[in-house]
């Protein structure tokens, strides 16, 4: 019995079953074609939208410039459990994350772990009450403010309080152990966090840039943006995220760049 599969017609992809148009052209699918005809790869790795990690950094035991190919439906990252196995990085879990792909687009999903998992800004990102994002080793929560809702008591008495001001949010550092730590809002809205002169300062943070990220409101919405600094800043995903060619990723301690063939 001769084996068939659904290729594309005009640029030789495979198609998944059930899809009309080749998902790499566009171009319309038109039925079964014999798998014989079709010019093979090398590698698997050359296959159309499959990718691989490269390890940035770790933990002392790690190897930089290490490689993870991804060429299966899925890639389990964890301390205990998995594909690609952090065993010495205490800050992940041991069912940590999933690199898994959906219709040929490579997605990162964390798997409930206890730090979650870090994708780094490529532009300007709404945020939402409760987000967490990092800047250097510094973690900080996002929380909306409704001060008439905060201050009100039970016999509709206001609490004696310092002057009203439009605080329409706050950042909260988040310590060891989840405590929180500095907290700050701004009566202007904006708060520019980096290593000094800014509204958050970390002086002894060598990972954070002079003027690092910025959080603001922007028609009644708040956005976090990075501004230009040399490390990047990480948001931490709620569920999953689609990841693009060159997107880093922060699991634990380990720093690693997705790199996707064309």
């Amino acid at each position: 019995m001769t084996n068939t599969q659904m290729i594309c017609t005009n640029c030789d992809s495979i198609v998944p079953d059930g899809h009309d148009y080749c998902g790499q052209c566009g171009a319309k699918h038109v039925g079964e074609v014999d798998s014989s005809h079709q010019t093979l790869l090398f590698g698997p790795i050359m296959t159309p939208g499959r990718a691989k990690l490269i390890l940035i950094k770790g933990t002392d035991d790690s190897f930089p410039g290490l490689s993870f190919h991804l060429n299966a439906s899925h890639h389990k990252v964890g301390r205990k459990h998995g594909k690609i196995p952090f065993p010495d990085d205490m800050y992940v879990s041991p069912k940590h994350a999933d690199f898994f792909y959906r219709d040929n687009t490579l997605f990162l999903k964390d798997e409930g772990s206890l730090n979650g998992s870090f994708i780094q800004l490529r532009r300007s990102h709404k945020l939402e009450h409760g987000d967490h994002f990092m800047i250097g080793h510094e973690l900080f929560k996002f929380e909306l403010m409704s001060l008439d809702q905060e201050f009100m008591m039970s016999d509709e008495t206001m609490m004696y309080v310092s002057p009203h001001r439009p605080y329409q949010f706050r950042l909260v550092q988040v310590l060891e152990g989840g405590k929180p730590g500095r907290v700050h809002a701004s009566p202007s809205n904006e708060t520019i966090v980096g290593r000094e002169g800014c509204d958050i300062n970390i002086p002894n943070d060598r990972h954070v840039s002079r003027r690092h990220a910025k959080v603001h409101m922007r028609g009644g919405d708040a956005y976090l943006d990075d501004l230009g600094s040399r490390n990047g800043t990480y948001l931490k995903i709620v569920e999953e995220s689609p990841l693009q060619h060159g997107d880093y990723v922060f699991i634990g301690e380990h720093l690693l760049r997705v790199e996707i063939t064309a």
